[in-house]
């Protein structure tokens, strides 16, 4: 029996139209988005991947359709007709009947057609989210990671530390010499050994009966020889050292990146008075950018929302974008509080460290130096990358002060971000490879 196996290549799977969905997705390109919009209005960061259900009102879904106006002369041909022959007039079908109301909602004659409802895939839901961003691609944007470096074994060597000897190891490597060096000797030595031991059994025999005194002088000339040679060869074989240099094995050490499959994002936002709803809506857009960004290199991503104004506090997700407390501004305190989760909960050692910071740039005077210090000072040493972003278009003493720093340090950049529009290009400038261009 033989057995036949059809591999379907095609791009759209069983009983799927690629093409046909996309099509439909463009054609009603505005009321995927309004759906998208309204989902992530009720979302949190973490939940933002998932794709949704979008409901199309069937009345929106209306196709044109062509049919045959009154009048005019027309042959067809109706199949199973039992009731009708040719020549026979056919009236016209009474009006009104079997259409339901086709606005998807109840109606006294008790009939109607629901909304259309199809789902969005992670990908598409992904794709319309973007869409005003200009993303292209997400998956292709890469952060410059800075790997752990970890030490393990990489087999032995002949050079070495004494502390990484390896006693076993070179113990073995010098038997083996001893045992390489030596063979033919002893093989030599047992021989001589084997003949020296039958000379001397012959010898014996002669000396108690007649014997040949010729053949026992030459005997006893030949044993004085295998004596000397074999004196000559135990020599050898015991100057053959027992542990040579070359014997020595070290264990081998090298280090290797090792990624940290652990992240922590923090989300620092200024809620002053001076923070409007839509400074709010661009952090959150840079925020919920930084976050999918991350998940795609960390296996483990967990998320620190500070809120700050003269106070600082770690909050929830809903009350950092929705809380409605507010107040002057004291930069300072929010980094103070950031330094000291990192101090108790997440040790560097085991935690890929990132800051985002959005702010319209408006603080106390005197406290935008302190932050450029306590920034410096404690932040900078501990995090991978430090991003700022001003969600105003004025520069005040703070962006003053955070220029020096980036300035000085690589991995602290600071952008500013007046519309929507500019979030990912401002994204792909901070967090683009090294001699890539964004």
């Amino acid at each position: 029996m033989t057995r036949q196996h059809i591999i379907d290549r095609r791009l759209a799977g069983k009983n799927k139209s690629v093409g046909n969905r996309e099509r439909f997705l463009r054609r009603y390109k505005d009321k995927v988005r309004e759906a998208v919009q309204r989902a992530i209005n009720g979302r949190s960061i973490r939940d933002i991947e998932k794709g949704e259900d979008i409901a199309i009102p069937k009345r929106d879904l209306s196709e044109p359709v062509f049919s045959h106006g009154d009048g005019g002369t027309r042959e067809v041909v109706h199949p199973g007709n039992r009731e009708y022959v040719r020549g026979d007039r056919i009236e016209k079908p009474q009006g009104g009947g079997g259409q339901g109301s086709g606005s998807g909602e109840a109606s006294d004659s008790g009939e109607g057609e629901d909304d259309f409802v199809f789902s969005l895939s992670k990908e598409e839901f992904m794709q319309v989210f973007f869409e005003d961003l200009a993303l292209p691609n997400m998956v292709k944007t890469a952060l410059a990671e800075v790997p752990e470096w970890k030490s393990q074994r990489a087999g032995f060597s002949s050079d070495g530390t004494p502390n990484n000897l390896h006693v076993v190891r070179s113990m073995r490597g010098a038997l083996g010499r001893r045992i390489a060096l030596g063979a033919s000797s002893r093989r030599e030595v047992q021989e001589l050994e084997a003949r020296l031991e039958e000379l001397r059994r012959l010898n014996a025999e002669a000396s108690n009966g007649p014997g040949d005194a010729a053949l026992v002088q030459e005997r006893a000339k030949e044993i004085e020889e295998i004596e000397a040679r074999l004196h000559h060869l135990r020599g050898r074989l015991m100057g053959i050292p027992f542990l040579d240099p070359i014997d020595l094995r070290f264990r081998s050490r090298i280090k290797v990146p090792v990624p940290t499959t652990k992240a922590v994002m923090f989300c620092v936002m200024d809620v002053s008075g001076s923070m409007d709803e839509q400074r709010k809506e661009l952090s959150k857009r840079f925020f919920i950018l930084l976050y999918l960004f991350l998940t795609r290199h960390y296996d483990k991503i967990e998320l620190v929302f500070i809120r700050h104004h003269t106070q600082a506090q770690e909050v929830s997700e809903d009350d950092f974008f929705h809380a409605t407390e507010t107040g002057g501004t004291v930069v300072s305190s929010a980094l103070v509080l950031l330094d000291e989760i990192i101090q108790s909960r997440y040790p560097t050692s085991e935690w890929n460290l990132y800051v985002a910071q959005a702010s319209d740039g408006d603080n106390w005077h005197h406290d935008s130096s302190r932050c450029r210090e306590i920034i410096e000072d404690k932040i900078l040493p501990l995090v991978r990358y430090y991003a700022y972003v001003q969600v105003a278009q004025t520069e005040q003493n703070l962006w003053d002060e955070y220029l020096v720093l980036a300035e000085k340090y690589k991995h602290f950049a600071m952008r500013k971000v007046l519309d929507a529009s500019q979030i990912y290009p401002v994204f792909r400038e901070l967090f683009k490879k090294e001699g890539v261009d964004a």
